[in-house]
């Protein structure tokens, strides 16, 4: 007789270090706090922009073209104001004394949160207004076309963590300015220049450090194999420069609106813990596939490090499914033998919801069929998982 379980989340051996929370931040505020006042090093948010829109997301494996909502863009601006000026609290309470945040916006708050952050963290400790300058479709004739984002950093103190060489690039064989080319009595190709009555020199592989116009990353493309089909996300490379330069190697980054996993998957390649929070299903889901896709790439050199995903709400899917189970004296198994879903099929795992009410895969698949089959060799498992494309899910003990 199968029935139906309500885990309170999932927990496997590798696609960490880190956690997802899948809720919104002003339900888990408190939460947050008890559990990490004072102990984030580095916070980037990317939160509605104030748009009034809706955002979906497009992913593969659906033949229909159905909308997954993503996220609500529609409050009001007093709304969003109040919202803000919470997260933005929240922020600076988690933060260390030697912590940073980064809130990515643009033209249509970004003055109202400045001013709300001069408040909150005190404007001595503003950092930088980060104009991130991309290139993408479409131009404007009625004005100049908006083709930048706004990031602004604050510290909490000024113990704040800063690694600018972590970001640095060589200089290369391009001459700058006025500079003259010239080779050093090493026979060393360099550049020099005279100000100020001094002569200063720079070699080919001598650093260049950003400034705050970031103009040499790019926004993503339609075909980006980086695209999970969420409708905002951001590049990694923008994730790496600001994860790499303002938190050590091994301390906490959180995203507060984690969206498609840029930060989480970002933070996990540069050997530091994450804390994603998002309250859509559909950001659970893109996120599980990602940090599990790269988590199956750990080397020998690099240890494989737990994720944890966390659902005080199960976000249960709406389809039709059969699958047998089957035992032998060599493991447990399960076979899907039928799924229907306007959303179609994203994931399937077999293995057992524990006391905690966690569930732990025996095995998984990222990328599940009909007829797929999975197996314990311990022959503990006796919990299947599905899941669509929407972050839907089921669990059904055989």
């Amino acid at each position: 007789m199968r029935s139906f379980i309500t885990p309170v989340g999932e927990e496997y051996p590798f696609g960490g270090p880190g956690k997802f929370i899948l809720g919104t931040v002003q339900a888990m505020a408190e939460q947050l706090r008890q559990e990490y006042a004072n102990t984030v090093d580095l916070i980037y948010i990317d939160p509605p922009f104030g748009t009034g829109d809706g955002f979906s997301v497009k992913l593969p494996g659906v033949r229909e073209k159905v909308k997954i909502p993503a996220y609500s863009d529609s409050m009001d601006t007093a709304s969003y104001l109040e919202m803000m000026c919470g997260v933005l609290t929240l922020c600076h309470d988690l933060l260390k004394d030697t912590g940073s945040v980064y809130v990515h916006i643009d033209y249509r708050m970004c003055a109202r949160i400045r001013l709300m952050l001069d408040e909150i963290f005190g404007e001595s400790c503003f950092q930088n207004e980060i104009i991130w300058a991309y290139k993408s479709g479409g131009r404007s004739v009625r004005h100049y076309s908006r083709k930048h984002d706004n990031i602004l950093f604050y510290r909490k103190s000024a113990k704040a963590y800063f690694d600018i060489s972590a970001v640095g690039v060589p200089r290369g064989p391009m001459k700058r300015n006025n500079m003259k080319r010239t080779v050093d009595e090493n026979g060393k190709l360099c550049f020099s220049i005279r100000s100020g009555g001094k002569t200063y020199t720079y070699y080919e592989d001598t650093p260049v450090y950003p400034s705050d116009v970031w103009a040499d990353i790019e926004h993503m493309h339609q075909r980006d194999p980086e695209r999970t089909g969420y409708a905002t996300q951001k590049p990694e490379a923008l994730l790496r420069r600001i994860i790499s330069a303002s938190c050590p190697e091994g301390g906490l980054v959180a995203d507060l609106f984690g969206g498609s996993g840029t930060t989480a998957a970002v933070a996990a390649k540069l050997n530091r813990r994450f804390l994603t929070i998002d309250a859509s299903p559909a950001s659970l889901g893109i996120v599980r596939k990602r940090l599990l896709s790269a988590g199956c790439d750990v080397s020998l050199i690099k240890q494989s490090s737990a994720l944890a995903l966390s659902y005080p709400a199960l976000p249960e899917g709406e389809f039709d499914t059969d699958f047998t189970f089957s035992r032998d004296a060599f493991g447990a198994y399960v076979q899907l033998d039928s799924f229907r879903s306007k959303f179609g099929l994203s994931f399937m795992a077999f293995g057992t919801v524990g006391s905690d009410g966690v569930f732990r895969p025996a095995e998984y698949t990222l990328f599940p069929t009909v007829g797929s089959r999975l197996s314990d060799s311990a022959c503990k498992a006796d919990t299947v998982q599905l899941c669509d494309n929407a972050g839907g899910m089921r669990f059904y003990r055989g």
